[in-house]
C-alpha cells in the first residue's frame, strides 16, 4: 500500500533536500558572523524591535523585586540610621571630652613649662593594589611625592596604626604594613607604661612583642600605644592589643603575642601623617677611636713631663740658695770676720758659699782699681 500524497500535493523540493539546504545556511551564517560580523546589524534590529516586549514581560518580575528591596531598604537604613544616631552621641561626648583633656594638658603643659606638642596634619589616600611579592607585606597607595608625601610617613585608619611609607614615587608610595617581619614601632603598654618594641612576623597574621622581661606585668587585653620616642609614629596611636604571654624560666624574656587593633589587609581608604618631631637632636657621641688615640697620647706625655720639670726643678734650687747666701753676705759689714759668715753659711749647700765668696772677690777688686784710679 502506497501512503505517499497525491501527485496534486506534491509541491516543491523534498524534505531531505531542504533539510540539507538549511544547515548549510546555518552554518554559512555562523562561519561569516564569527569571522566577518555580518549580522551585527540584524541582531541590533531585532534586538531594538523585541526590547518592548521583553520589558513588558519582565513587569511583574519588577514589581515583585521592588517592594522586595523596598522593604529590606527601609529595615536596613532604619537599623543604620539608630546606629549612627548612637554612635554619633558617643563621638560627641568622646569630643568633649577630649577637649576637655586638651585644655587640661594644655594648662599643665605651660604650668610645668613644657613645650606644646605640634598638631598633626594628614592627607588622604586610597589603596589600589598589592605588590608583586607574595612573601612581603606591602601595599601601594595613590598619592607620591607631589601630593606631599615623604619616606618614612606613618599611615593609620580610623582604628590605629596600618604601617609606614617605605618608597616614594611621584603619583604613587609604597607602604610596608604593620605586619611584615622587618618592621618595627615603639610601644608603649597603657595600662603599666611599660615601653618595648613590637616587630611583625614572617606569617603576617600576628605581631611579637620583644625585650618584656619575665618580671613584666604583661596580661593578655592590654593594648598597645605607639610611645613616640623613635620620633617617627606620634604618641598614643592604638597599634595592638595582647593575645597570650608565655614566660619560661630558662630564658630572660616573656614571649607576648599581639594581633593587630586596625584591620590591616581590610583597609581601603588610609590617612598619611605629616608629623613633625619637635624634640631636639641627640648629641654627638665622641668617636671611639679618636678617644682611645687622645687617652694613649695623654698617658705616654705624662711620664716624660714629670722627670723633665724635677730636673728644672733640681737644677734651679742650688742656684736660688746661692742668690740667698750672696745678698745676706753683702748686706753684712766688711769688719765682720769672714769665717763667722763662713760658719753661718755652712749648713747651706757648698755652691752657695762658693758663689758668695766669688762675689765678694769681685767687689774688693773692683774697689782696689777704683782706688789706683784716683792717685794723682
Amino acid at each position: 500500500m502506497e501512503y505517499s500524497p497525491p501527485p496534486l500535493f506534491r509541491q516543491g523540493p523534498s524534505a531531505l533536500a531542504r533539510l540539507v539546504f538549511f544547515v548549510v545556511l546555518a552554518l554559512a551564517l555562523l562561519i561569516s558572523d564569527a569571522r566577518f560580523s555580518t549580522l551585527e546589524i540584524v541582531r541590533g534590529v531585532l534586538g531594538a524591535g523585541l526590547y518592548p516586549l521583553q520589558r513588558a514581560a519582565l513587569v511583574p518580575r519588577d514589581l515583585f523585586m521592588g517592594a522586595a528591596d523596598l522593604a529590606v531598604s527601609s529595615t536596613t537604613l532604619r537599623s543604620e540610621n539608630e546606629q549612627l544616631r548612637a554612635k554619633n552621641l558617643q563621638l560627641s561626648q568622646q569630643a568633649n571630652l577630649a577637649a576637655a583633656l586638651g585644655a587640661e594638658n594644655n594648662h599643665l603643659r605651660a604650668l610645668l613649662q613644657l613645650s606644646q606638642r605640634s598638631t598633626t596634619q594628614s592627607t588622604p589616600a586610597e589603596i589600589q593594589y598589592d605588590t608583586r611579592d607574595p612573601f612581603t607585606q606591602k601595599i601601594v597607595i595613590g598619592r607620591g611625592s607631589q601630593q606631599g608625601v615623604n619616606d618614612g610617613s606613618p599611615v593609620v585608619n580610623e582604628d590605629g596604626v596600618i604601617g609606614q611609607v617605605t618608597r616614594v614615587f611621584p603619583l604613587q608610595s609604597e607602604v610596608t604594613l604593620l605586619t611584615d617581619k622587618d618592621q618595627a614601632v615603639p610601644v608603649q603598654i597603657v595600662r603599666t607604661g611599660l615601653r618595648s618594641v613590637i616587630y611583625g612576623t614572617p606569617k603576617g597574621d600576628s605581631l611579637d612583642l620583644r625585650f618584656v622581661p619575665i618580671s613584666a606585668d604583661v596580661l593578655a587585653g592590654d593594648e598597645l600605644v605607639t610611645s613616640g620616642l623613635d620620633g617617627v609614629y606620634p604618641p598614643g596611636l592604638p597599634v595592638a592589643k595582647v593575645v597570650r604571654v608565655d614566660k619560661q624560666a630558662d630564658t630572660a624574656f616573656a614571649r607576648v603575642i599581639c594581633v593587630p587593633i586596625a584591620q590591616v589587609r581590610g583597609a581601603r581608604q588610609l590617612l598619611v601623617l605629616h608629623y613633625v618631631n619637635d624634640v631636639p637632636p641627640r648629641p654627638a657621641e665622641p668617636d671611639p677611636v679618636a678617644a682611645a688615640k687622645e687617652a694613649k697620647a695623654r698617658r705616654n706625655a705624662k711620664p716624660t713631663d714629670k722627670p723633665a720639670e724635677k730636673g728644672a726643678g733640681a737644677a734651679k734650687a742650688p742656684e736660688k740658695a746661692a742668690e740667698k747666701s750672696a745678698d745676706k753676705a753683702a748686706e753684712k759689714p766688711a769688719e765682720k770676720p769672714a769665717a763667722r759668715a763662713a760658719g753661718k753659711n755652712a749648713r747651706s749647700a757648698q755652691p752657695a758659699s762658693a758663689a758668695a765668696g766669688a762675689r765678694k772677690g769681685e767687689k774688693t777688686e773692683k774697689a782696689d782699681k777704683s782706688a789706683q784710679g784716683t792717685k794723682p
